[in-house]
């Protein structure tokens, strides 16, 4: 197949990006796609990742029953939890742990709409990030773009959650006085900013591991214009 001759007026700033990025192992087959087409895979994959990332993530055990994600007890609870088991507090371990997890469950379906925005708004200095980048590079661009008001739209889901557990408000006035001292760390010293920080961590790393599929398997997503930007990339 003949590569397209692009003029120097016709190229884009993505398009120009792209074809430099890959122009050693992939310069034939990517000469052959359009500017429109190249930008338009990159979002279609971003967004079919994060879309996956909360269907997987946002159901019963989404979080509890991935070991990649599962949230861990906070701080020094986590630290001391043999010897409370020994002192009767083992069901109260439990529940808080259970209940972290399907606070994080409840809330990631939440975020749906701002990780979409983040991707229909991405600009040509977001895509260069994320082609150059490396493995994290999907990972840092949701964060940079949506951590913060996620954060906000997480936050009260998750302190309902917790508040039924008796154990977390009691974590928080120890872990709030032990900061102080430097023997928990700030941010583990308030359970609902805990739990809403490692939900968001977890989201993220699920985004960029199912963006890492669509990649390499753009004929399996059934999206045709996924099998023709990546697909040319093999």
């Amino acid at each position: 197949m003949q590569r397209r001759n692009f003029n120097q007026a016709g190229i884009s700033a993505l398009g120009l990006l792209i074809m430099t990025t890959y122009q050693h192992a992939h310069a034939l087959s990517l000469g052959d796609l359009t500017n429109q087409e190249a930008s338009n895979g990159l979002k279609t994959a971003l967004e079919k990742g994060a879309l996956a990332a909360v269907a997987l993530l946002g159901k019963t055990d989404g979080f509890l029953g991935n070991d990649k994600v599962r949230i861990p007890l906070p701080g020094y609870l986590e630290d001391a939890s043999k010897l409370l088991k020994t002192l009767g507090q083992s069901k109260r371990l439990d529940e808080l742990l259970v209940s972290i997890n399907r606070a994080a469950e409840a809330a990631v379906p939440m975020g749906k709409t701002l990780l979409v925005n983040a991707v229909r708004n991405m600009n040509v200095t977001d895509a260069k990030n994320i082609l150059q980048g490396g493995e994290t590079s999907v990972t840092n661009f949701f964060a940079d773009k949506t951590r913060s008001p996620l954060s906000a739209q997480f936050l009260p889901v998750v302190t309902k959650a917790t508040e039924k557990v008796g154990l977390a408000t009691k974590y928080n006035k120890v872990a709030e006085k032990a900061s102080g001292f430097g023997l928990v760390k700030k941010e583990d010293a308030n359970i609902q900013q805990y739990v809403t920080a490692k939900s968001l961590d977890g989201l993220y790393l699920i985004i960029g591991e199912e963006e890492k599929k669509i990649r390499q398997d753009p004929i399996g997503t059934g999206s045709a214009i996924l099998r023709r930007v990546f697909g040319s990339m093999k």
